[in-house]
């Protein structure tokens, strides 16, 4: 699928690598929809990317509502008079130890990072199929590609990450299934899992601590750039014979316990 009349969807747009692929998908002439609840951070996300020439509209969405996730696709689709991509990349860390200091980790703890990072993903991608599916197919049938947003977590999960690596670990599981299953609509899903990437929560750690994180990677020895998962979404749109994977994108990192 090539980037001409393409409109995308992207969870998590205002900030992070939701932004970033928003500025990567925009510089190829993708029509936006932004999805987040940040809305201060994304009004002044989508002033930048109209500054640029981008079409983008904003929607504030909790992902976890199924009702909302769906409306707010039904009303991007018509904005942009199509979709084509969905990228979810909305999501939160919901870090904590079973047993801490304070006793056992609450549930609600466990439950709303699921609901965020799994639920959430899952609600988007269901919403953006049940839409894809009514597209013109090109030359290879394809309709539609839905991209989520895991962690090597998944695999490697550190103390205190037991709710975030389950979370990312069910996203992960859900990739072949799904796309198994929508490949008779002709729509592609896949997943990144990204490794430790310089964000604006990166931002709020001390420097050596930044510098640590950068150092324990392989390599290239640094936190990688929100642009290189842009680039990588960017791929998986226009290479048709990614479907049903995982991507890593972490320069070999593999986590310590702690």
């Amino acid at each position: 699928m090539n980037f001409d009349n393409l409109s995308a969807v992207i969870t998590g747009g205002a900030s992070g690598l939701g932004h970033a692929v928003a500025r990567g998908f925009a510089r190829r002439g993708a029509r936006l929809a932004l999805f987040d609840l940040n809305e201060e951070q994304a009004a002044t996300t989508v002033e930048s990317l109209r500054e640029s020439g981008a079409e983008v509209s904003f929607y504030p969405v909790d992902v976890s509502d199924e009702d909302a996730v769906a409306a707010a696709i039904d009303a991007a689709e018509r904005s942009m008079s199509g979709l084509n991509v969905a990228v979810n990349c909305a999501g939160i860390l919901g870090g904590g130890r079973v047993l801490g200091r304070e006793g056992a980790m609450p549930l609600s703890r466990f439950r709303d990072t699921v609901m965020v990072n799994l639920v959430g993903s899952f609600n988007v991608a269901k919403a953006a199929a049940e839409r894809m599916q009514r597209n013109e197919p090109n030359a290879d049938g394809e309709r539609g590609v839905i991209i989520n947003t895991a962690s090597i977590a998944a695999w490697e999960g550190q103390i205190g990450q037991a709710a975030y690596s389950a979370s990312k670990g069910g996203v992960v599981g859900m990739t072949l299934p799904m796309a198994r299953e929508l490949t008779r609509f002709g729509i592609r899903v896949m997943t990144i899992a990204p490794g430790v990437f310089h964000t604006p929560m990166i931002d709020t750690l001390p420097q050596d601590i930044q510098q640590a994180l950068g150092d324990a990677v392989p390599f290239p020895k640094r936190l990688g750039k929100p642009d290189e998962f842009a680039d990588l979404c960017a791929h998986i749109v226009e290479n048709a014979y990614f479907n049903g994977s995982t991507i890593r994108l972490d320069g070999a990192a593999r986590l310590e316990p702690k």
